[in-house]
């Protein structure tokens, strides 16, 4: 399927690995030039050269930390006129007591995964809306659907921009602007398997247990690869898509079991 936006320009974040890495390469497979960011310069360079290579796309990079408004201004000045944007905060979830958290714990945590990403739709949808073409898709993970204990921290981020997207949606698709989130559940990344060593240690058990352990709760019977959510992404980001907006797509293989 073609999904009419070769030669379209995207902002995608945390794009030097995982599932930002992949959304990146499944956009510049439909000719998508790119403006690439994640934190460390090395990684993304290589990232970049390798998807320009496969691709013949162009692919800039900011290296940076959305968390500083400086680096937010940085990733902007270099694609001011985006028509796509994929909100990746790229901050790997630890588990933790809330009750030893402290107020700037809190703020750190609504920086990366809320104002962070508010302030990049923000200020990339006015020039979309006033284009006539935008596509907004924020990653985000599928235990908002079932908060989990030891992340309050992130599920309340990622829930208020969850709220606050399907908010503005309504304001946008006048103007052939959508926004909507994908929440995946678990994918073969680096950032899952540090975390299941981090369980692994923390439980008294193996990592090899905890993986089996894990394939088992999925009906799917094992992890996702992450093109499986790049792809998903693609789609969103397409023409065709024009009429989907303010939704939270869950992608977990069939673990969560409510409706809405």
């Amino acid at each position: 399927m073609d999904l009419g936006i070769a030669g379209r320009r995207a902002i995608v974040c945390a794009a030097s690995q995982g599932l930002g890495r992949a959304c990146a390469e499944s956009l510049a497979r439909e000719g998508v030039h790119l403006v690439l960011n994640a934190r460390r310069e090395e990684p993304l360079a290589k990232a970049a050269a390798e998807i320009r290579a496969a691709y013949g796309v162009e692919v800039d990079i900011v290296a940076g930390d959305l968390n500083e408004a400086s680096d937010r201004d940085r990733l902007l000045a270099a694609c001011p006129a985006p028509d796509i944007l994929v909100c990746n905060p790229g901050i790997r979830q630890v588990p933790g007591d809330f009750r030893t958290w402290t107020r700037e714990d809190w703020l750190w945590w609504w920086d990366g995964h809320f104002h962070s990403m508010i302030d990049l739709i923000t200020r990339t949808t006015p020039g979309m809306a006033e284009r006539k073409f935008g596509r907004v898709v924020s990653i985000t993970v599928s235990f908002i659907k079932f908060p989990q204990v030891g992340f309050a921290h992130s599920h309340a981020a990622r829930l208020a921009l969850s709220g606050a997207i399907a908010s503005m949606v309504r304001e946008l698709i006048p103007h052939n602007v959508v926004i909507n989130s994908v929440a995946p559940g678990l994918f073969d990344t680096d950032a899952l398997h540090t975390n299941l060593h981090g369980h692994a240690a923390r439980g008294n058990t193996t990592y090899e247990a905890i993986v089996e352990d894990r394939k088992k709760t999925c009906p799917a019977g094992r992890f996702a690869d992450p093109a499986e959510c790049g792809d998903l992404v693609a789609f969103l980001c397409g023409s065709k898509a024009g009429f989907i907006t303010g939704q939270n797509i869950v992608n977990d293989g069939g673990v969560y079991q409510g409706l809405f």
